[in-house]
């Protein structure tokens, strides 16, 4: 059975397209629920207004389901709470931001 770091590691390659960071380090991965071979992932983007939306939910739909022991993925978009890179990203993409606290 998967692990949510096996799921982690997968998502780690899939980068928003306008920031260029992975939307692991920026934090738009909000929740991975694993049920036997099904993952139920809960993720915002950096703007509601993305207009690459699809394409983000399309590449980490793909590399979920790229990991060994999944047969499933659905991955769910939400934006409560706001994504803010000051409290989601993580420090190495807060650097790449810009934002120095």
């Amino acid at each position: 059975m998967p692990k949510e770091e096996d799921i982690l590691k997968k998502l780690i390659d899939v980068s928003d397209p306008e920031l260029k960071l992975s939307v692991v380090d920026l934090g738009l991965i909000y929740d991975i629920r694993i049920e036997g071979a099904h993952v139920e992932i809960d993720m915002t983007l950096t703007s509601p207004g993305c207009p690459v939306a699809p394409e983000i939910m399309a590449a980490v739909h793909r590399a979920a389901l790229s990991t060994d022991g999944l047969s499933s993925a659905h991955v769910n978009l939400t934006f409560s709470p706001p994504w803010d890179p000051k409290i989601h990203a993580s420090d190495d993409a807060k650097f790449e931001m810009g934002i120095f606290d």
